[in-house]
Protein backbone atom coordinates (compact mmCIF):
# COMPACT_ATOMS: atom_id res chain seq x y z
CA UNK A 1 0.00 0.00 0.00
CA UNK A 2 2.96 2.30 0.57
CA UNK A 3 3.66 2.26 -3.19
CA UNK A 4 0.10 3.43 -3.83
CA UNK A 5 0.56 6.31 -1.38
CA UNK A 6 3.78 7.36 -3.13
CA UNK A 7 2.11 7.29 -6.54
CA UNK A 8 -0.81 9.28 -5.10
CA UNK A 9 1.45 12.01 -3.73
CA UNK A 10 3.26 12.34 -7.07
CA UNK A 11 -0.01 12.59 -8.97
CA UNK A 12 -1.39 15.09 -6.49
CA UNK A 13 1.68 17.31 -6.81
CA UNK A 14 1.38 17.27 -10.61
CA UNK A 15 -2.36 18.00 -10.65
CA UNK A 16 -3.19 21.51 -11.92
CA UNK A 17 -5.68 23.53 -9.87
CA UNK A 18 -5.88 26.72 -11.95
CA UNK A 19 -8.88 25.61 -14.03
CA UNK A 20 -11.48 23.51 -12.22
CA UNK A 21 -14.65 22.60 -14.09
CA UNK A 22 -18.01 23.80 -12.76
CA UNK A 23 -19.00 20.14 -12.65
CA UNK A 24 -17.08 20.03 -9.36
CA UNK A 25 -19.85 22.13 -7.77
CA UNK A 26 -22.65 20.02 -9.23
CA UNK A 27 -21.62 17.01 -7.15
CA UNK A 28 -23.02 16.64 -3.66
CA UNK A 29 -19.80 15.58 -1.96
CA UNK A 30 -21.63 14.79 1.29
CA UNK A 31 -22.67 11.40 -0.09
CA UNK A 32 -20.62 8.44 1.11
CA UNK A 33 -20.48 6.59 -2.21
CA UNK A 34 -20.12 8.76 -5.32
CA UNK A 35 -19.53 7.60 -8.88
CA UNK A 36 -18.34 9.73 -11.80
CA UNK A 37 -18.66 8.18 -15.23
CA UNK A 38 -17.68 9.56 -18.60
CA UNK A 39 -15.92 8.84 -21.87
CA UNK A 40 -12.21 8.17 -21.97
CA UNK A 41 -10.30 11.45 -21.98
CA UNK A 42 -12.98 13.84 -20.65
CA UNK A 43 -11.02 14.53 -17.45
CA UNK A 44 -12.38 12.16 -14.78
CA UNK A 45 -8.95 11.46 -13.25
CA UNK A 46 -8.07 15.15 -13.12
CA UNK A 47 -11.38 15.96 -11.46
CA UNK A 48 -10.86 13.22 -8.87
CA UNK A 49 -7.39 14.49 -7.99
CA UNK A 50 -8.52 18.12 -7.98
CA UNK A 51 -11.21 17.15 -5.49
CA UNK A 52 -8.53 15.67 -3.24
CA UNK A 53 -6.27 18.68 -3.69
CA UNK A 54 -8.80 21.50 -3.28
CA UNK A 55 -11.83 20.15 -1.41
CA UNK A 56 -10.69 17.58 1.13
CA UNK A 57 -10.10 18.63 4.71
CA UNK A 58 -6.38 18.46 5.51
CA UNK A 59 -7.19 16.19 8.43
CA UNK A 60 -9.00 13.66 6.24
CA UNK A 61 -6.58 10.89 5.31
CA UNK A 62 -7.15 9.98 1.66
CA UNK A 63 -5.76 7.53 -0.86
CA UNK A 64 -6.03 7.45 -4.66
CA UNK A 65 -5.65 4.23 -6.63
CA UNK A 66 -6.33 3.32 -10.24
CA UNK A 67 -7.83 -0.15 -10.45
CA UNK A 68 -5.80 -0.99 -13.53
CA UNK A 69 -2.65 -0.72 -11.37
CA UNK A 70 -0.52 -3.88 -11.14
CA UNK A 71 -1.14 -3.79 -7.38
CA UNK A 72 -4.60 -5.23 -8.03
CA UNK A 73 -3.23 -8.20 -9.93
CA UNK A 74 -2.10 -9.54 -6.55
CA UNK A 75 -4.41 -7.77 -4.08
CA UNK A 76 -8.15 -7.44 -3.57
CA UNK A 77 -9.80 -4.03 -3.44
CA UNK A 78 -11.72 -5.05 -0.31
CA UNK A 79 -8.48 -5.92 1.51
CA UNK A 80 -6.95 -2.56 0.55
CA UNK A 81 -9.96 -0.70 1.92
CA UNK A 82 -9.96 -2.74 5.12
CA UNK A 83 -6.26 -2.04 5.75
CA UNK A 84 -6.71 1.64 4.85
CA UNK A 85 -9.51 2.00 7.43
CA UNK A 86 -7.44 0.24 10.11
CA UNK A 87 -4.69 2.80 9.52
CA UNK A 88 -7.10 5.72 9.98
CA UNK A 89 -8.16 6.28 6.36
CA UNK A 90 -11.23 8.39 5.62
CA UNK A 91 -11.57 8.88 1.84
CA UNK A 92 -10.79 6.31 -0.85
CA UNK A 93 -10.53 7.64 -4.42
CA UNK A 94 -10.80 4.86 -7.00
CA UNK A 95 -10.12 5.41 -10.70
CA UNK A 96 -11.06 3.17 -13.64
CA UNK A 97 -13.21 0.82 -11.57
CA UNK A 98 -14.51 -0.98 -14.67
CA UNK A 99 -11.01 -2.39 -15.16
CA UNK A 100 -11.43 -4.49 -11.99
CA UNK A 101 -13.50 -7.65 -12.47
CA UNK A 102 -15.64 -7.60 -9.32
CA UNK A 103 -15.70 -3.86 -8.71
CA UNK A 104 -19.43 -3.52 -8.04
CA UNK A 105 -19.64 -6.43 -5.57
CA UNK A 106 -16.57 -5.33 -3.63
CA UNK A 107 -17.70 -1.69 -3.52
CA UNK A 108 -21.05 -2.85 -2.14
CA UNK A 109 -19.29 -4.91 0.54
CA UNK A 110 -16.92 -2.07 1.44
CA UNK A 111 -19.83 0.37 1.68
CA UNK A 112 -21.82 -1.97 3.92
CA UNK A 113 -18.94 -3.18 6.12
CA UNK A 114 -16.98 0.08 6.56
CA UNK A 115 -19.44 2.90 7.32
CA UNK A 116 -16.61 5.21 8.40
CA UNK A 117 -15.16 5.22 4.85
CA UNK A 118 -16.16 7.56 2.03
CA UNK A 119 -15.59 6.33 -1.54
CA UNK A 120 -15.46 8.32 -4.78
CA UNK A 121 -14.96 6.26 -7.93
CA UNK A 122 -14.71 6.88 -11.65
CA UNK A 123 -15.51 4.57 -14.52
CA UNK A 124 -16.34 4.26 -18.16
CA UNK A 125 -19.46 5.99 -19.45
CA UNK A 126 -20.86 2.55 -20.28
CA UNK A 127 -21.11 1.33 -16.68
CA UNK A 128 -24.66 0.95 -15.34
CA UNK A 129 -25.13 0.62 -11.59
CA UNK A 130 -28.45 -1.17 -11.89
CA UNK A 131 -26.99 -3.70 -14.35
CA UNK A 132 -23.80 -4.41 -12.40
CA UNK A 133 -23.31 -7.70 -10.58
CA UNK A 134 -24.20 -6.07 -7.28
CA UNK A 135 -26.94 -3.46 -7.46
CA UNK A 136 -25.29 -0.24 -6.29
CA UNK A 137 -28.13 2.02 -7.39
CA UNK A 138 -29.54 2.33 -3.85
CA UNK A 139 -26.12 3.12 -2.40
CA UNK A 140 -24.20 5.18 -4.95
CA UNK A 141 -24.98 8.54 -6.50
CA UNK A 142 -23.75 8.51 -10.10
CA UNK A 143 -22.79 11.62 -12.09
CA UNK A 144 -21.95 11.90 -15.79
CA UNK A 145 -19.00 14.06 -16.84
CA UNK A 146 -19.17 15.30 -20.43
CA UNK A 147 -16.41 16.84 -22.52
CA UNK A 148 -15.58 20.53 -22.51
CA UNK A 149 -18.26 22.93 -23.67
CA UNK A 150 -17.31 25.88 -25.87
CA UNK A 151 -17.62 28.07 -22.77
CA UNK A 152 -15.08 25.95 -20.87
CA UNK A 153 -12.80 25.82 -23.91
CA UNK A 154 -12.75 29.64 -23.96
CA UNK A 155 -11.89 29.68 -20.27
CA UNK A 156 -8.83 27.52 -20.97
CA UNK A 157 -7.72 28.92 -24.31
CA UNK A 158 -8.64 32.60 -24.00
CA UNK A 159 -8.71 33.09 -20.22
CA UNK A 160 -12.33 34.23 -20.59
CA UNK A 161 -14.60 33.27 -17.71
CA UNK A 162 -18.40 33.36 -17.93
CA UNK A 163 -21.04 31.44 -15.97
CA UNK A 164 -23.20 28.85 -17.71
CA UNK A 165 -26.46 30.26 -19.06
CA UNK A 166 -29.79 28.43 -18.49
CA UNK A 167 -31.63 27.63 -21.72
CA UNK A 168 -34.72 29.81 -21.15
CA UNK A 169 -32.54 32.75 -20.12
CA UNK A 170 -30.38 32.29 -23.20
CA UNK A 171 -33.39 32.25 -25.54
CA UNK A 172 -35.09 35.23 -23.89
CA UNK A 173 -31.97 37.42 -23.65
CA UNK A 174 -29.63 36.11 -26.36
CA UNK A 175 -29.10 39.52 -27.98
CA UNK A 176 -27.83 41.24 -24.83
CA UNK A 177 -25.89 38.16 -23.71
CA UNK A 178 -24.13 37.77 -27.06
CA UNK A 179 -23.44 41.49 -27.21
CA UNK A 180 -21.85 41.54 -23.75
CA UNK A 181 -19.70 38.50 -24.56
CA UNK A 182 -18.58 39.97 -27.90
CA UNK A 183 -17.53 43.16 -26.13
CA UNK A 184 -14.92 41.08 -24.26
CA UNK A 185 -14.02 38.31 -26.67
CA UNK A 186 -14.92 37.22 -30.21
CA UNK A 187 -16.11 33.60 -29.81
CA UNK A 188 -16.22 33.03 -33.57
CA UNK A 189 -12.43 33.43 -33.66
CA UNK A 190 -12.17 30.26 -31.55
CA UNK A 191 -15.19 28.38 -32.85
CA UNK A 192 -13.59 26.39 -35.69
CA UNK A 193 -10.72 25.40 -33.42
CA UNK A 194 -13.20 24.10 -30.85
CA UNK A 195 -15.05 22.07 -33.46
CA UNK A 196 -11.81 20.32 -34.38
CA UNK A 197 -10.05 19.82 -31.05
CA UNK A 198 -11.88 21.44 -28.13
CA UNK A 199 -14.03 18.71 -26.62
CA UNK A 200 -11.48 16.52 -24.82
CA UNK A 201 -9.09 18.30 -22.41
CA UNK A 202 -6.04 16.31 -23.50
CA UNK A 203 -5.82 18.42 -26.66
CA UNK A 204 -3.67 20.68 -24.46
CA UNK A 205 -0.90 18.08 -24.44
CA UNK A 206 -0.22 18.25 -28.18
CA UNK A 207 -2.57 19.69 -30.79
CA UNK A 208 -0.63 18.14 -33.68
CA UNK A 209 -1.24 14.56 -32.56
CA UNK A 210 -4.62 15.12 -30.88
CA UNK A 211 -6.83 13.63 -33.61
CA UNK A 212 -4.55 10.59 -33.92
CA UNK A 213 -4.75 10.04 -30.15
CA UNK A 214 -8.52 10.50 -30.22
CA UNK A 215 -8.91 7.82 -32.90
CA UNK A 216 -6.65 5.52 -30.84
CA UNK A 217 -8.75 6.23 -27.73
CA UNK A 218 -11.93 5.21 -29.55
CA UNK A 219 -10.20 2.06 -30.76
CA UNK A 220 -9.03 1.24 -27.22
CA UNK A 221 -12.53 1.78 -25.85
CA UNK A 222 -14.02 -0.66 -28.35
CA UNK A 223 -11.28 -3.27 -27.98
CA UNK A 224 -11.01 -3.28 -24.16
CA UNK A 225 -14.11 -1.80 -22.51
CA UNK A 226 -16.71 -3.36 -24.80
CA UNK A 227 -15.53 -6.98 -24.39
CA UNK A 228 -15.08 -6.50 -20.63
CA UNK A 229 -18.45 -4.87 -19.96
CA UNK A 230 -20.66 -6.43 -22.63
CA UNK A 231 -19.06 -9.87 -22.88
CA UNK A 232 -18.76 -9.70 -26.67
CA UNK A 233 -16.11 -11.43 -28.77
CA UNK A 234 -13.35 -9.63 -30.65
CA UNK A 235 -15.00 -10.71 -33.90
CA UNK A 236 -18.09 -8.78 -32.82
CA UNK A 237 -15.90 -5.83 -31.82
CA UNK A 238 -14.58 -5.72 -35.39
CA UNK A 239 -18.16 -5.57 -36.68
CA UNK A 240 -18.98 -2.75 -34.24
CA UNK A 241 -15.90 -0.84 -35.45
CA UNK A 242 -17.05 -1.29 -39.06
CA UNK A 243 -20.52 -0.12 -38.02
CA UNK A 244 -19.08 3.01 -36.36
CA UNK A 245 -16.96 3.77 -39.44
CA UNK A 246 -20.06 3.59 -41.66
CA UNK A 247 -21.92 5.95 -39.32
CA UNK A 248 -18.99 8.39 -39.08
CA UNK A 249 -18.98 8.75 -42.88
CA UNK A 250 -22.74 9.23 -43.08
CA UNK A 251 -23.90 11.37 -40.13
CA UNK A 252 -26.35 12.90 -39.58
CA UNK A 253 -27.67 9.50 -40.38
CA UNK A 254 -31.19 8.09 -40.78
CA UNK A 255 -30.48 4.40 -40.26
CA UNK A 256 -31.82 1.66 -42.50
CA UNK A 257 -31.45 -1.13 -39.96
CA UNK A 258 -32.11 -4.04 -42.30
CA UNK A 259 -29.63 -2.78 -44.90
CA UNK A 260 -26.97 -2.20 -42.22
CA UNK A 261 -27.67 -5.61 -40.71
CA UNK A 262 -27.05 -7.30 -44.06
CA UNK A 263 -23.98 -5.16 -44.77
CA UNK A 264 -22.21 -5.70 -41.44
CA UNK A 265 -23.34 -9.21 -40.55
CA UNK A 266 -25.18 -8.52 -37.30
CA UNK A 267 -28.80 -9.36 -36.54
CA UNK A 268 -31.27 -6.49 -36.36
CA UNK A 269 -31.58 -6.71 -32.57
CA UNK A 270 -27.79 -6.95 -32.10
CA UNK A 271 -27.31 -3.93 -34.33
CA UNK A 272 -29.82 -1.87 -32.36
CA UNK A 273 -28.25 -2.97 -29.08
CA UNK A 274 -24.81 -1.89 -30.26
CA UNK A 275 -26.20 1.45 -31.41
CA UNK A 276 -27.30 2.05 -27.83
CA UNK A 277 -23.99 0.72 -26.50
CA UNK A 278 -22.16 3.27 -28.67
CA UNK A 279 -24.40 5.99 -27.27
CA UNK A 280 -23.68 4.80 -23.72
CA UNK A 281 -19.99 5.04 -24.60
CA UNK A 282 -20.46 8.72 -25.52
CA UNK A 283 -19.60 8.05 -29.15
CA UNK A 284 -23.08 8.60 -30.58
CA UNK A 285 -26.26 10.55 -29.93
CA UNK A 286 -29.47 8.77 -30.94
CA UNK A 287 -32.50 10.97 -31.59
CA UNK A 288 -36.09 9.73 -31.56
CA UNK A 289 -39.32 11.47 -32.48
CA UNK A 290 -40.88 13.61 -29.79
CA UNK A 291 -43.56 12.22 -27.49
CA UNK A 292 -42.52 8.61 -28.08
CA UNK A 293 -41.12 6.32 -25.43
CA UNK A 294 -37.84 4.63 -26.37
CA UNK A 295 -36.43 1.18 -25.81
CA UNK A 296 -33.08 -0.33 -26.70
CA UNK A 297 -34.75 -2.28 -29.51
CA UNK A 298 -36.37 0.78 -31.09
CA UNK A 299 -34.79 2.22 -34.21
CA UNK A 300 -33.61 5.83 -33.74
CA UNK A 301 -34.84 8.38 -36.26
CA UNK A 302 -31.47 10.08 -36.58
CA UNK A 303 -27.91 9.33 -35.45
CA UNK A 304 -25.14 11.82 -34.70
CA UNK A 305 -21.58 11.47 -33.47
CA UNK A 306 -21.45 12.66 -29.88
CA UNK A 307 -19.18 15.62 -30.65
CA UNK A 308 -17.55 17.38 -33.59
CA UNK A 309 -13.99 16.29 -32.72
CA UNK A 310 -14.95 12.70 -33.54
CA UNK A 311 -16.08 13.83 -36.98
CA UNK A 312 -12.50 14.92 -37.71
CA UNK A 313 -10.82 11.96 -36.00
CA UNK A 314 -12.89 9.19 -37.61
CA UNK A 315 -13.12 10.58 -41.15
CA UNK A 316 -10.57 10.57 -43.95
CA UNK A 317 -12.08 13.69 -45.52
CA UNK A 318 -13.18 17.02 -43.98
CA UNK A 319 -16.64 16.79 -42.39
CA UNK A 320 -19.58 18.55 -44.00
CA UNK A 321 -20.22 21.98 -42.45
CA UNK A 322 -23.93 21.24 -42.01
CA UNK A 323 -23.05 18.06 -40.14
CA UNK A 324 -20.68 19.97 -37.85
CA UNK A 325 -23.31 22.59 -37.05
CA UNK A 326 -25.96 20.07 -36.10
CA UNK A 327 -23.51 17.89 -34.17
CA UNK A 328 -22.28 20.92 -32.22
CA UNK A 329 -25.87 21.87 -31.37
CA UNK A 330 -26.72 18.40 -30.05
CA UNK A 331 -23.45 18.05 -28.12
CA UNK A 332 -23.91 21.38 -26.31
CA UNK A 333 -27.61 20.96 -25.54
CA UNK A 334 -27.88 17.31 -24.57
CA UNK A 335 -25.85 17.33 -21.31
CA UNK A 336 -28.51 19.55 -19.70
CA UNK A 337 -31.62 19.52 -21.86
CA UNK A 338 -33.82 17.17 -23.87
CA UNK A 339 -33.34 17.17 -27.63
CA UNK A 340 -35.40 15.02 -29.99
CA UNK A 341 -35.94 14.46 -33.70
CA UNK A 342 -38.50 16.76 -35.32
CA UNK A 343 -40.58 16.04 -38.41
CA UNK A 344 -40.58 19.78 -39.20
CA UNK A 345 -37.34 21.64 -38.53
CA UNK A 346 -34.20 19.91 -37.30
CA UNK A 347 -34.82 19.43 -33.58
CA UNK A 348 -37.51 19.46 -30.90
CA UNK A 349 -35.84 21.07 -27.89
CA UNK A 350 -36.82 20.64 -24.24
CA UNK A 351 -40.43 19.71 -25.06
CA UNK A 352 -41.11 23.23 -26.32
CA UNK A 353 -38.95 24.69 -29.10
CA UNK A 354 -38.79 23.74 -32.78
CA UNK A 355 -35.24 24.48 -33.93
CA UNK A 356 -33.74 24.88 -37.38
CA UNK A 357 -29.93 24.93 -37.55
CA UNK A 358 -28.05 26.48 -40.48
CA UNK A 359 -25.70 29.12 -41.79
CA UNK A 360 -25.75 32.87 -41.39
CA UNK A 361 -28.50 33.38 -44.00
CA UNK A 362 -30.78 30.68 -42.62
CA UNK A 363 -34.38 31.87 -42.44
CA UNK A 364 -37.74 30.71 -41.08
CA UNK A 365 -39.26 29.34 -44.29
CA UNK A 366 -39.20 25.72 -43.15
CA UNK A 367 -40.65 26.48 -39.71
CA UNK A 368 -42.89 29.45 -40.51
CA UNK A 369 -46.07 29.61 -38.49
CA UNK A 370 -44.80 27.23 -35.78
CA UNK A 371 -45.06 28.56 -32.24
CA UNK A 372 -41.82 28.77 -30.24
CA UNK A 373 -39.70 28.18 -33.33
CA UNK A 374 -36.05 29.23 -33.41
CA UNK A 375 -33.31 29.52 -35.99
CA UNK A 376 -29.83 28.80 -34.65
CA UNK A 377 -27.34 30.25 -37.14
CA UNK A 378 -23.62 29.76 -37.63
CA UNK A 379 -21.16 32.57 -38.48
CA UNK A 380 -23.26 35.10 -36.59
CA UNK A 381 -21.82 37.26 -33.80
CA UNK A 382 -25.15 38.51 -32.46
CA UNK A 383 -28.65 37.37 -33.35
CA UNK A 384 -31.98 39.15 -33.40
CA UNK A 385 -35.50 38.14 -32.45
CA UNK A 386 -35.89 34.37 -32.78
CA UNK A 387 -32.56 33.98 -34.57
CA UNK A 388 -29.78 32.95 -32.19
CA UNK A 389 -26.04 32.57 -32.89
CA UNK A 390 -24.96 28.93 -32.86
CA UNK A 391 -21.85 29.56 -30.75
CA UNK A 392 -23.97 30.87 -27.87
CA UNK A 393 -25.43 27.39 -27.34
CA UNK A 394 -21.92 26.48 -26.22
CA UNK A 395 -22.58 28.44 -23.01
CA UNK A 396 -25.33 26.13 -21.71
CA UNK A 397 -22.97 24.12 -19.48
Amino acid sequence: MEDLFLKYQKKLAATPSGFVRDFMDEIDWRNRLIGIKGARGVGKTTLLLQYAKTRLDSNAKSLYASLDDFYFKRNRLYDLAEKFVREGGHVLLLDEVHRYADWSQELKNIYDDMPELKIVFTGSSIIHLSRSKADLSRRAVLYHLHGLSLREFLTIRANFSHPAIPLDVLIAHHESLAGAINDKIKPLQYFQNYLRLGYYPYHLENEETYLIKLAETVNLLLETDFPALYGITYATVDKVKTFLAVIAESVPFKPNIQKLSDQIGLTRNALLEHLHNLQDADLLHLLHKKALGTTRLQKPDKVFLSNTNLAFALNFRPPNIGTLRETFFVSQVRPKYKVEYAEVGDFWLNNRYTVEVGGREKGFVQISGIADSLVVADDLDIGTGRKIPLWLLGFLY
